[in-house]
């Protein structure tokens, strides 16, 4: 990397630039002071130095200039923290050449990825079968190329023969997560994706570090077929958009969580840019807690069934007891956000304004499902009086069992009593009939697109 980018990105943003957009400074003397980013606090002690270009908090003690806050507040390396500060900059980021040998791993891995896109992206030509499915879905033309969809040729080794002759050896494809060892064949690869729309997915700095392709054959047992875990890539870690999607979910104020990529995508073209997807995995306490880097206002917008009720249960306990405020958005039944988009864009619009409060919305769900009063109290009991005591605000907790009890004609001291009970396994009925208790996940290969 050029030795002077780093000073040039420096000389076009000040620390105010970049600490502005994440705390709300004001002037105070030649300082500027603002509430802890990194820690709760009434009484502002997070001090911003206009001349010395660096912050630091005499609260719990951290400082440091722009590179170190973008690291902490987005969770990149330092590589991370320059991409994302010279792109914000108009700064070209110049790699230097040298010996590959001489790189590190995970800029090998990185750099074997970029390749792939690009390869991926080269294949998806118009006229396509995956470039009509991607437009039937819904997707424009622009958006397409914007987001680098791509396709995987139905071939064993096009891209693993592609990757080799510019230089990459099978132990690098492997880790990347970009090739397999076939079975039974030691010493034998292949290409992991075949036959597939592709789906980049980027950390918060904006570099590939995986895929999601979409199968077109209608015979394959997956769906949908994700990277696995390397060394870039923690799926417990990463949200699709992210990095195009956090400057608007701190504008907004809240983040709008969908299920898949392709419901995203749809969102995006919708004008919802404040949105993230998870997957094809389930939603973690990381990742709640990176949400809560942004904004502390979750709305969650899963698909309609189910397996997705027990999903949106589930991101919500998670997303409570990372101090978030969870609302919930109702999509008629059997709809999903890319479906809804495509067929009424103002419908999906209105259905997110009329979100509710995670706890309103499961007890108007159980209300019209189970009309036997005491099978609603217990599955009351056993599926939302979990997200009130998951809540940190002991207001909140107070507000919403006040709710609970009006919604089930009981007294707020039985909630209360109840709440203050060991926490049953929560779930949600499949019917009005108990049913045991299943793992919750958020596959996207269960999606039906």
């Amino acid at each position: 990397m050029a030795g002077d980018t780093v000073g040039q990105v420096k000389d076009r943003l000040t620390i105010v630039d970049v600490v502005g957009q994440v705390v709300k400074l004001r002037k105070a003397g030649r300082s500027y002071v603002g509430l802890c980013p990194f820690h709760k606090e009434k009484t502002p002690s997070f001090h911003v130095s206009l001349e010395r270009g660096s912050y630091h908090c005499f609260g719990c003690g951290e400082g440091g200039d722009i590179f170190s806050f973008v690291e902490k507040t987005e969770g990149v390396d330092f590589k991370g923290a320059l991409k994302i500060l010279a792109e914000r900059a108009g700064v070209e980021l110049v790699y230097s050449g040298g010996d590959k040998k001489a790189k590190d791993r995970a800029e090998r891995l990185r750099d074997a990825m970029a390749r792939a896109e690009q390869f991926y992206a080269a294949q998806l030509a118009e006229g396509s079968a995956a470039y009509g499915y991607a437009r039937s879905r819904g997707l424009h033309a622009e958006t397409i190329q914007d987001w680098g969809l791509g396709f995987a040729p139905d071939a064993w080794r096009v891209l693993l023969e592609h990757l080799a002759a510019a230089g990459f050896a099978n132990d690098e494809m492997l880790a990347a997560g970009l090739i397999k060892e076939a079975d039974g064949k030691p010493g034998t690869y292949y290409d992991r994706f075949r036959a597939r729309l592709m789906f980049p997915i980027r950390d918060t700095a904006g570099r590939v570090v995986a895929f999601t392709g979409r199968a077109l054959k209608e015979d394959e047992l997956a769906k949908y077929l994700n990277s696995p875990e390397t060394e870039l890539y923690r799926k417990s870690e990463i949200l699709f958009g992210l990095d195009r999607a956090k400057d608007q979910i701190r504008l907004r104020g809240f983040a709008l969580l969908v299920e898949g990529q392709m419901d995203l995508l749809m969102a995006r073209q919708a004008g919802f840019a404040n949105v993230v997807a998870v997957s094809g995995t389930a939603f973690t306490e990381a990742h709640a807690k990176l949400l809560k880097r942004y904004a502390e206002n979750l709305l969650l917008c899963l698909d309609a069934d189910t397996a997705g009720l027990a999903a949106t249960q589930k991101a919500a306990l998670l997303a409570l007891a990372a101090g978030m405020q969870v609302k919930v958005a109702r999509l008629p039944a059997g709809k999903d956000p890319a479906d809804l988009v495509a067929e009424d864009p103002q419908e999906f619009a209105r259905a997110l304004r009329e979100a509710a409060p995670v706890v309103e919305f499961f007890l108007a769900e159980l209300a019209r499902r189970e009309r036997d009063q005491h099978r609603l109290v217990r599955q009351a009991e056993r599926g939302v009086l979990p997200l009130i005591a998951a809540m940190r605000s002991p207001m909140e907790r107070e507000h919403f069992a006040a709710v609970a009890a009006r919604a089930l004609g009981l007294s707020i001291e039985a909630i209360k009593e109840a709440l203050g009970r060991p926490p049953r396994s929560p779930r949600l009925p499949r019917s009005s009939r108990p049913q045991p208790p299943t793992e919750v996940r958020l596959p996207s290969e269960r999606k039906s697109d």
